[in-house]
């Protein structure tokens, strides 16, 4: 996934201190270096990472709990009142534990969450090893983490400067909505960011009635009040964005904020369809997201770029739109880029990190192979995934987890399960 989208064949990569030091033909690299490790992995697609871009990591230990809603329903009658119950510092290091478990087992080397107590994210990504953006939330009402909009950005502040040399932690501003921070809060929160040149990342025309009650009772569209308030630029991370008007089109091209696109939950909450193949024919750079697993009970981004794909199809009627190299740019070089990390991550090129991953295709399912780009995409390879390293470092060999306890993890999430039932 470099600039040009090459496929290389009977290839090595050479990693030293964490980088990609050269990319040469086999016989090449044997012949100018000498390894005191050496992975030879001849079925298999050695591919960058992928970048998750958006989700709620802890909200895995609420999979499966209230499906079939649309959004507004299942947060106000299910998720949140469930949250408010039993959210906690236990509660967001193990759900978040659980939810990096399965990320790292289906490829994905840097994601971006936003949940309360994001001090507890930082710390179990920092232990697993793998790269995160924490987005520190920003709401009007109160939760177990803060009390007010002011609580939550002041302990947010204290963990931006907690993690300021933690190569693998970013810390962002994560206002929730437009619909649950007040004019001020957000206000407030573009300054900062600006101060900082911190990211806002932000959930945005996420449904048909966000913006229809916007229309009504401030007679303008979201995107259109975080353009007013300079909240939208280079280091905007719009999550969702189902509703993009020609208007909408122009204000994101001409601003260069990043839209996410979280297939699943869009689809699964009947929330909308986001129009991908018009944005990145427009030069908006669409990057993919899961959102959290209980709006769309999986954390593979292989199954999302899938859907993703196939959605962009029948949407436009193309079935050339949004092919499978476009699908792959999103989930690896375009993720990066929205997390401002390309120059660091999302493509194998010799100076950048080495978070690569290795996907097994001798199985059946990827038989024959004629073009291994088409059979990442359109055959969710999410299981066939063998080796990930990060900077480097070896976290799953074989599709074993290497720091993180896979029965360990198992136990906790029985916990939760018989733990929140119990209360219903």
């Amino acid at each position: 996934m470099d600039p040009a989208g090459k496929v290389l064949e009977g290839c090595t990569a050479v990693i030293n201190n964490g980088k990609i030091a050269a990319i040469l033909p086999d016989r090449e690299a044997r012949r100018r270096f000498s390894a005191t490790e050496e992975y030879h992995l001849p079925n298999c697609a050695l591919m960058p990472g992928l970048v998750n871009t958006h989700g709620h990591g802890a909200m895995s230990l609420l999979r499966g709990l209230a499906d079939d809603l649309p959004l507004h329903p299942w947060l106000n009658d299910h998720i949140w009142p469930t949250e408010g119950r039993w959210v906690s510092e236990e509660f967001v290091r193990d759900g978040t534990e659980l939810a990096i478990a399965e990320m790292l087992l289906s490829g994905t080397t840097c994601f971006s969450d936003m949940y309360f107590f994001p001090d507890q994210v930082a710390a179990v990504a920092r232990h697993a090893g793998i790269k995160a953006q924490v987005a520190f939330p920003v709401l009007e009402f109160p939760s177990a983490w803060a009390r007010s909009a002011e609580e939550y950005i002041h302990k947010g502040l204290a963990l931006y400067d907690d993690v300021k040399d933690d190569s693998l932690i970013s810390i962002a501003f994560g206002p929730h909505a437009p619909y649950t921070v007040t004019d001020e809060t957000l206000q407030k929160v573009v300054a900062l960011a600006g101060e900082l040149d911190a990211a806002i990342h932000i959930h945005l025309h996420e449904t048909a009635g966000e913006v229809e009650e916007a229309l009504a009772s401030e007679g303008r569209r979201p995107l259109d009040k975080l353009l007013a308030f300079g909240a939208l630029g280079p280091q905007t991370q719009c999550a969702h964005m189902t509703q993009v008007s020609p208007s909408d089109l122009e204000t994101l091209q001409r601003t260069g904020a990043h839209v996410l696109h979280c297939p699943h939950s869009n689809m699964k909450l009947a929330s909308g369809f986001c129009p991908t193949q018009e944005l990145l024919e427009a030069g908006v750079n669409v990057a993919l997201g899961t959102d959290g697993a209980a709006s769309n009970n999986g954390l593979s981004l292989f199954s999302a770029m899938n859907l993703a794909s196939l959605i962009a199809k029948g949407l436009t009627g193309n079935a050339s739109a949004l092919g499978a190299k476009q699908s792959l740019a999103m989930a690896t070089f375009n993720g990066a880029r929205a997390l401002d990390r390309e120059a660091e991550t999302g493509s194998i090129e010799t100076g950048k990190a080495a978070d690569l991953i290795a996907v097994d295709l001798s199985a059946l399912q990827s038989q024959p192979l004629y073009n291994p780009l088409s059979q990442l995409v359109y055959t969710d390879c999410s299981r066939q995934v063998s080796h990930v390293w990060v900077n480097g470092r070896l976290l799953v060999a074989e599709g074993k987890l290497q720091t993180l306890d896979h029965d360990q993890l198992i136990d906790k999430a029985r916990y939760w399960q018989q733990k929140i039932s119990s209360d219903e």
